[in-house]
């Protein structure tokens, strides 16, 4: 009807889920094998948008192309430079990490996008991506873009205690998984502590950096929670499971979602997949790195990660072994269900 509001579509090509990453240095290997735990469980199709320095993009594709043709026909991925549209990119690439400060542009070079899950090089997904794809519904009218909280309890939260800035909530927001609705960013003007007007994201992004640099220690993720404190009605929070870290377990279990369901995303940050500091995480990463693609889950995946968290028991992150397995084991078996039932279909034809 004329003049009636419609109730927005899932923001995205109904072909493709977005999913974008920044590679560096030497987070080669580690954005591998996030890529293929995102291919590994998802149902719909994937476009991967990876940002790397030149050297590493022959290596990327080499690796992709050396997937088993059941898996490579499930995505499709794109290349870029390392590039900053605004400021003086030396200074961006040298905030914090290198190369992290890339997210920030995504709005402004992936033009033809509409929306697409943001990941640090150190997350592995334990279920599809559909199922946090599918959050983008979720968005009411004004917001744009969707973390998880920094931490769950403000009293040992890092930004509660030491942020010297701005943030969001009471104890800011981690930007580590960051699904975001571009269309929307691009369109928005944001409210700012730069001038009394609104500005676009482009515009927003070198003047505030300017401001705040001497006060923010994690770099772009500081600047997000910098936007996101001063438009809180832009920004849809999602729960701890979709962005599980070691400060959810390393001093005793604080997400309760994940004691609920699981966890969903998990994000290995601090190093842990390369060190023995928490070593249920880099289980994790171990066996999907040497998982063989066309082996069963069950047998190659599942059951030597419960017989390598036997030896994490001993570890507050692995006295709860169950909150890494439960999605994960809910996930195969749907997986499994679908082989069956389509090699069952391809072999009975009523």
């Amino acid at each position: 009807k004329p003049g009636e509001q419609k109730h927005p579509k899932e923001p995205s090509s109904l072909q493709c889920m977005h999913l974008a990453v920044v590679a560096c240095g030497d987070r080669l290997e580690e954005t591998l094998i996030m890529l293929k735990s995102a291919v590994l469980f998802s149902n719909r199709r994937l476009c991967f948008h990876i940002f790397a320095e030149d050297s590493l993009k022959p290596e990327f594709q080499k690796k992709l192309k050396e997937w088993p043709s059941s898996y490579t026909k499930k995505f499709e991925s794109n290349f870029y430079p390392i590039t900053f549209s605004v400021g003086n990119a030396q200074e961006w690439k040298k905030l914090f990490k290198p190369c992290a400060a890339q997210r920030l542009f995504l709005p402004v070079i992936l033009k033809d996008v509409d929306s697409l899950l943001y990941v640090d090089t150190d997350v592995l997904f334990l279920r599809p991506i559909d199922d946090i794809w599918h959050l983008l519904r979720e968005f009411n009218s004004t917001q744009l873009a969707a973390m998880a909280p920094e931490h769950e309890i403000p009293k040992i939260g890092w930004y509660s205690r030491f942020a010297r800035h701005p943030y969001y909530g009471t104890t800011g927001v981690n930007s580590g998984v960051m699904l975001m609705n571009l269309t929307r960013i691009r369109s928005t003007q944001f409210k700012n502590s730069l001038i009394p007007g609104g500005l676009t994201w482009e515009e927003m992004l070198y003047p505030l950096y300017q401001k705040y640099k001497n006060y923010i220690t994690w770099g772009d993720q500081d600047l997000l929670n910098i936007i996101f404190y001063f438009n809180p009605e832009c920004l849809y929070v999602f729960p701890c499971q979709w962005n599980y870290r070691p400060d959810h377990c390393m001093y005793g279990s604080n997400c309760r979602g994940a004691e609920e369901e699981g966890v969903s995303i998990l994000h290995g940050n601090r190093g842990v997949y390369h060190d023995d500091k928490q070593p249920t995480f880099k289980a994790l990463y171990e066996v999907i790195r040497d998982f063989p693609f066309e082996d069963n889950l069950f047998q190659s995946l599942y059951y030597p990660l419960q017989s390598k968290f036997l030896d994490t028991v001993h570890t507050l992150c692995g006295r709860i072994p169950q909150v890494f397995l439960k999605q994960i084991e809910k996930t195969m078996k749907k997986v499994y269900e679908n082989r069956v039932i389509v090699y069952l279909g391809a072999n009975h034809r009523y």
